[in-house]
């Protein structure tokens, strides 16, 4: 007999009850603004699961801390509670969306470095600085063969020099960076 007079009671006597202890005032809150509620979220949000969810949660809240909420008005509090549920959702999904587009766009266009790729750009350094401290002629022949491509043959002929001397040139030259750069591989292999 109760339930059916709780059917028909004011929001406000409903939420007195309820926050007496009495149960049933909850399961006729419930009853009485679970699907308003839920249609309320769902005009807002394009997904049913997350309307759902939200609604679900201010039920929840209001079961566990109703008797110590100050609510004047049920159905305010309950439309209140849902539109901020639904702020929040949103704000978290917005953040999400903006880290996976900024991730995304970091793959797409964004230096990444991994260690291979570190590795060869110190080693690139050591080279072009190796290679800047020989003498001027060699470095200028070996220059010549190793980034312009040319052969010993026609770098003779541009420096006006024998084909004898560019090729002795080059193997110093070669034979230098060679000490040079298995220092620095036994460096590399101590430090990594």
């Amino acid at each position: 007999m109760q339930e059916v007079d709780l059917k028909h009671i004011p929001d406000d006597e409903l939420l007195t009850l309820f926050k007496a202890g009495d149960r049933t005032a909850y399961e006729q809150i419930y009853n009485r603004y679970w699907a308003i509620m839920y249609v309320y979220a769902r005009k807002v949000m394009s997904d049913a699961d997350d309307a759902q969810d939200i609604v679900q949660e201010v039920f929840t809240y209001l079961w566990h801390k109703g008797a110590t909420l100050m609510i004047n008005s049920l159905s305010t509090y309950l439309y209140t509670a849902v539109r901020y549920r639904i702020f929040d959702l949103l704000d978290h999904k917005k953040v999400r969306t903006d880290y996976k587009l900024y991730l995304q766009q970091f793959i797409d266009e964004g230096e990444y470095i991994t260690d291979d790729e570190l590795r060869i750009k110190e080693l690139t350094a050591v080279i072009e600085n190796e290679v800047s401290q020989l003498p001027s002629k060699m470095r200028e022949m070996f220059e010549l063969s190793r980034n312009q491509g040319l052969s010993h043959k026609e770098i003779a002929e541009k420096l006006g020099v024998s084909d004898l001397t560019v090729k002795k040139q080059v193997s110093n030259a070669v034979k230098i960076l060679k000490t040079k750069l298995k220092l620095f591989s036994i460096f590399i292999s101590i430090n990594f």
